[in-house]
């Protein structure tokens, strides 16, 4: 329906007055339907659904209080304006409570003045039913998005499942080694990884990823790390001459195969070889931060280093360091997460407050969160995904 073509019914009695408005209003281009007394007028409405209804009040076999009733319980959304003489106030004010959009007073002197009345409750009525159908299509939206929003919740959480099966157990023992770890994702799936596994009889493995951003896209390249280490790990092992494993060479060929993929992620790692037998840790950055802690009995500091994150850079380098472990020591790796936990201002102060309290030798994962007490993460949203891994080694 338009305002300019829109289906009207007049219901009056009044012949002399029917035929004036119906003869105006059909050269103002409106389609007319009539009906002499509201009975016959409401049998017109409920087979023609007109647009709008025009009627008089004083009708014989039903007025039009009776009328407008009948209406507003049959469609309660199509306008009626009232054309009566009867211009008692008490009629005027029912009329409008009983759904009139209008009241004109017989005699029309202007039939401009109801074409007016007409258009104005026809752009009404069309407005209202845009605005119904609005709210009905954003329902369905609102709807569908609850749906969408519930499946992908099931799926996340499925996918959370298949991330966790492939996080390694904890604690992992290995020749006098320990190490334990700890995550928390800031959704259901998180772009913080930690592995690590067994190389020979005498060195094992780990590493700490941080992938930009988090949800399904960072976990997802969470997967293909855990697949291209074990890739690497099972040609070393099928090799007849067996050399040193070199972190860097891992993180240059993780940069190269996050490279192939085009997924417009990186990846910020630190790893490293512990060699029980030579007592010894050879590690490599990959813009990996905050720097991991070492602490002895004597001190605890950061180890620092360089290198670019993976996935950026064609020809990015990697360098491998190789220090010596003390006897009794803890290493622990962060991903940058913590850092927006902890409660100091400056970087500085964050790490400052993380030396102290890894000095004080808190050796495990779950025990340095509660000494951070940062434990209430458990349940709270958090900005960005937290790892941290604890490698120590206790014996004499």
């Amino acid at each position: 329906m338009t305002v300019e073509c829109g289906r009207l019914l007049v219901i009056d009695d009044d012949v002399t007055v029917r035929d004036s408005i119906v003869a105006y209003l059909e050269d103002s281009g409106f389609d007319i339907l009539q009906a002499d007394n509201g009975e016959i007028g409401l049998a017109v409405f409920s087979e023609c659904r007109p647009d709008l209804v025009l009627c008089d009040l004083r009708m014989p076999r039903m007025d039009g209080l009776a009328l407008l009733r009948k209406l507003n319980e049959i469609s309660p959304e199509t306008p009626c304006i009232v054309v009566s003489g009867a211009g008692v106030i008490a009629d005027v004010v029912e009329a409008l409570r009983l759904g009139a959009s209008d009241y004109i007073i017989k005699p029309i002197v202007d039939m401009e003045v109801l074409e007016y009345a007409i258009r104005r409750a026809l752009e009404s009525a069309d407005l209202a039913c845009q605005n119904r159908q609005y709210r009905e299509s954003l329902e369905k939206a609102n709807q569908s998005l609850k749906e969408s929003l519930d499946l992908l919740q099931v799926d996340q959480k499925a996918g959370r499942q298949v991330q966790l099966k492939m996080l390694p157990s904890t604690p992992f023992s290995f020749q006098g080694c320990r190490l334990n770890y700890k995550i928390y994702p800031s959704l259901y799936l998180s772009g913080d990884f930690v592995d690590y596994f067994p190389v020979d009889d005498h060195c094992f493995g780990f590493y700490l990823a941080d992938v930009s951003g988090h949800g399904v896209s960072s976990a997802f390249v969470t997967v293909l790390l855990k697949n291209m280490c074990l890739t690497l790990l099972q040609e070393y092992r099928s090799r007849e001459q067996k050399g040193a494993v070199k972190p860097s060479y891992v993180l240059s060929y993780l940069n190269q195969g996050l490279l192939t993929t085009g997924l417009d992620k990186h990846v910020t790692v630190f790893g490293g070889i512990v060699d029980t037998r030579a007592h010894t840790l050879t590690y490599a950055f990959g813009g990996h931060y905050p720097f991991p802690i070492l602490s002895s009995r004597d001190k605890t500091v950061f180890i620092e280093g360089k290198g670019l994150p993976i996935g950026l850079f064609e020809d990015a380098n990697f360098e491998d360091v190789t220090i010596d472990l003390p006897q009794k020591f803890s290493l622990t790796v962060f991903s940058d997460g913590i850092l927006d936990m902890l409660p100091q201002r400056t970087l500085k102060e964050k790490e400052n407050y993380l030396l102290s309290v890894i000095c004080e030798g808190v050796n495990t994962a779950e025990a340095l969160m509660d000494r951070l007490n940062l434990d209430d993460i458990r349940e709270a949203p958090i900005n960005d995904d937290i790892a941290l891994l604890v490698l120590t080694n206790r014996t004499e």
